[in-house]
């Protein structure tokens, strides 16, 4: 049936829902096209990913007839919970919250629809190889003495400097945060001489310009953000390098890039732009895993009319004179609408959904030209017991630590290494000392995995879509993870042992299994040359595309990737916009 799991979770809440009003939804999903009036609709979102959540939702309580059309078993996107070794919940792709807007989830009420976060302090730890007692490891967070503590074992100087690198980040994020709940200025219109046409983008000119007002003094430090080398940024604050190789990692995580590849300072301010329970830079964990938002979104979607399926491919979307019709379902069945939002990635919205000769020429070389490459493989495993790191031993066999709580980085001693991963995969290979971010979210929520034992979720970078120049085979996508589990054999020893289980999702398996063109989990790089006013292409940046009733609404489009939903909820807003000349 379709939504077992939206099922199973609506018993679950019945405090806060009227369980009926989910029930009709189930008991019809299966024959709900039946009839010619039931296969239309004001708008028909493609993909349950949160942003196409996140659209469906706004348009529903904005009183539209709203249909999402999800290909997996399972709603969410990357932002979904799936249990892949029994007993143990997987956030199978994305796997920590903070960018999602505020806003969202106020006006989404996704509180009373499900949303619990465990807020996690410390935020990162960063153990030193080899190394025991005082200076062996460097943990920070959100308390200020103790990150001055844990920050002078290195460098006194830098733990002084590390109090005004935060201000000036914080001062910048403060400034730029309006440029993530709006939509950029429209290039084309500015550009097209006619000043009705200016006049439409001078709101969005008006959210930069005061943007910039704002950053003052820091506008040289912003500008050098967007541009420059991170190592030259962190060289500028800091000596100790366990402090600028943890802080790198920030810079690089998803991206195809190395510390010293300019304009990798971007990367590292999209991911302090973030905040949880009105703590700016916080992140955490999700009770439930990461698709617990996902169905926050959905449970609000559905509790206002959106009709939500699983297991419903599209095949193309219907184009007639320039303008959409609907889509076409892989069985072939036709449903019609007035409008469609895309959550899928730009390339799949315009090169897979779309015949190429609906559309403008140029428009289709910018996408074909799009950057979407990904050093991402994402290893999922199921652990008996927690990690003991030589580090920082465990005081009790099964009792989580504080560095337990909060992203471990591995082979972070040094920004070197980080860049010596980035060069392995430059030559196709992948890196024999990866990059490893690990987090255990079962640290916070035992609802995770079974009594005693863990969830481990590893994010390692650098791995290339082909290796070697070949398709990666299961022998290859096993070695990789056995040299992973090496490493952090290395700072934990015994960590092999406890291993129950694993899932290895290298970059052509993240595209494959959640669509992420090139297993880029952006949508695409978060690049100075697709940001802002040329995202994903200054043809597309306003969300409408040249098919009357076409918008794109994932995170390929501004202001990017992220568990963030401001592309849903924008796309949703511009659709609104332009409703009744549909």
């Amino acid at each position: 049936m379709h939504f077992k799991h939206c099922l199973g979770y609506a018993l679950k809440q019945q405090r806060n829902f009227k369980c009926s009003h989910f029930f009709r939804h189930f008991s019809t999903a299966s024959t709900r096209f039946s009839s010619k009036e039931s296969s239309n609709y004001d708008v028909i979102v493609v993909g349950a990913g949160h942003n196409g959540l996140v659209s469906a939702a706004y348009l529903a309580k904005s009183g539209l007839r709203v249909c999402v059309l999800e290909r997996r078993h399972v709603i969410g996107g990357a932002a979904v919970t799936e249990e892949i070794v029994p007993g143990f919940k997987f956030s199978r792709a994305s796997y920590v919250l903070s960018l999602l807007r505020p806003k969202i989830v106020e006006d989404l009420e996704l509180k009373k629809y499900g949303l619990k976060v465990y807020l996690r302090n410390p935020s990162s730890y960063t153990p030193l190889l080899g190394k025991t007692g005082p200076g062996s490891s460097l943990t920070l967070g959100p308390d200020h003495a103790e990150t001055y503590r844990q920050i002078a074992q290195f460098s006194e100087k830098d733990a002084r400097n590390f109090v005004e690198y935060e201000k000036q980040l914080d001062d910048i994020v403060t400034a730029i945060d309006p440029l993530l709940d709006s939509p950029p200025p429209y290039l084309p219109s500015l550009t097209s001489g006619k000043l009705r046409e200016t006049l439409k983008t001078l709101p969005a000119i008006k959210t930069l310009l005061k943007s910039l007002k704002t950053l003052g003094s820091d506008g040289d430090a912003f500008y050098e953000l967007m541009t420059a080398p991170t190592t030259k940024i962190l060289n500028k604050w800091f000596e100790s390098e366990p402090l600028k190789a943890t802080l790198a990692t920030d810079s690089v995580i998803g991206a195809m890039m190395s510390p010293e590849s300019q304009g990798s300072g971007y990367v590292l301010l999209h991911h302090v732009m973030g905040s949880l329970e009105g703590k700016k830079g916080a992140w955490g964990y999700v009770e439930g895993g990461m698709g617990a938002v996902s169905q926050a979104i959905c449970n609000c979607a559905m509790d206002h009319g959106a009709d939500i399926f699983t297991s419903m491919p599209v095949k193309k979307i219907l184009t007639k004179n320039d303008a959409v019709q609907g889509v076409v379902l892989a069985d072939g069945k036709e449903l019609h609408s007035k409008a469609v939002i895309s959550n899928a990635s730009p390339k799949i919205t315009f090169l897979d959904l779309i015949q190429e000769n609906k559309l403008p020429r140029d428009l289709v070389d910018n996408v074909k030209a799009f950057d979407f490459t990904s050093p991402v493989t994402k290893i999922n495993v199921a652990l008996s017991r927690l990690p003991d790191f030589t580090a920082d031993p465990n005081v009790q066999k099964n009792e989580p630590m504080p560095h337990h709580q909060c992203t471990i980085h591995l082979n972070c001693e040094d920004t070197q290494l980080i860049h010596d991963a980035y060069l392995d995969a430059q030559l196709g290979m992948y890196s024999k000392k990866p990059m490893i971010e690990m987090v255990i979210p079962s640290s916070k929520d035992p609802t995770l995995a079974p009594p005693g034992a863990h969830v481990c979720l590893m994010f390692t970078q650098y791995t290339p879509y082909h290796l070697n120049g070949k398709e990666w085979t299961e022998q290859d996508k096993n070695s990789y993870a056995d040299n992973v589990f090496d490493t952090v054999e290395q700072y934990a020893p015994g960590f092999k042992e406890s291993v129950v289980g694993r899932d290895i999702l290298t970059p052509p398996d993240l595209e494959r299994v959640f669509g992420l063109t090139g297993g880029n989990i952006f949508h695409g790089s978060m690049s100075l040359d697709q940001l802002f006013m040329t995202r994903p292409t200054s043809q597309l940046s306003n969300y409408r595309t040249p098919l009357k009733g076409l918008y794109l609404g994932g995170s390929g489009a501004h202001p990017g990737g992220g568990v963030m939903g401001s592309p849903g909820r924008l796309a949703a807003q511009t659709l609104l916009a332009d409703f009744k000349k549909l």
